[in-house]
């Protein structure tokens, strides 16, 4: 039971109907999303000239990932002036791109490790987004502490790429899953928010199935330094 499902008048029954349809169209985006970029992955993998082409040429690596950060910022600003149609392209388009990067981890983790790390991930993720959902309590302080630690993380990758130090990597990794863990529940608990306050259409949810979208990939990746296997 949540705090949405406790004594409501009849003239508040359409909040929670309109919260559960939201919830429901952002998992299944999301659901989405995962699918295009694991087939993505997959095909890259399966298409050595593809894979050579984006893993054996630094330009075109880092052009890829700048570009999908240019998506994300792109879709987050301007959601409310695009039409559906090409919101929904976007997302779909960025999930493709990703998993056309995200390919590179079959080259240095073996496939068995990738796997059960992904069963990780996903139930760490599935029991931090149950409770922003079925929780009571207000979780807005959550964002400012979560923003400052992403903040922090992204600006200890980029030291460490010229760096090259495994030690502080493995600090970084442990302050992502915290970090992307933390931003699991309060992201759920943000969407459910929005949604009984009467947030609905397909537009809100793929900015939410992207929100949820980023904060399971970078949890997986992050776990992944941990358990992956390394070929």
């Amino acid at each position: 039971m949540t705090q949405f499902d406790i004594n409501y008048p009849r003239s508040q029954v359409r909040p929670i109907t309109v919260q559960n349809t939201l919830i429901r169209q952002v998992y299944a985006w999301m659901g989405a999303g995962l699918l295009v970029t694991a087939l993505m992955a997959f095909f890259t993998v399966s298409t050595p000239a593809l894979l050579n082409g984006v893993v054996g040429n630094r330009l075109v690596f880092y052009g890829l990932m700048f570009g999908e950060l240019g998506f994300v910022v792109a879709l987050s600003a301007a959601i409310n002036r695009l039409s559906t149609a090409a919101a929904t392209f976007m997302f779909i388009a960025y999930s493709a791109l990703n998993g056309i990067t995200i390919s590179a981890i079959f080259l240095v983790y073996t496939a068995d490790s990738i796997s059960s790390t992904f069963l990780v991930a996903a139930g760490m993720f599935g029991a931090m987004s149950a409770y922003g959902f079925i929780t009571r309590r207000d979780l807005t302080s959550w964002g400012s502490f979560l923003f400052m630690g992403l903040i922090g993380v992204v600006i200890a990758s980029i030291v460490n790429i010229f760096m090259r130090s495994d030690s502080v990597s493995w600090i970084i990794s442990g302050g992502g899953v915290i970090v992307f863990t933390g931003l699991t529940a309060y992201d759920t608990w943000k969407i459910k928010s929005l949604a009984a306050g009467g947030a609905e259409g397909r537009k809100p949810a793929i900015l939410g199935a992207l929100t949820l979208y980023l904060d399971f990939i970078n949890l997986f990746l992050m776990l992944l330094r941990f358990f992956g296997r390394r070929r």
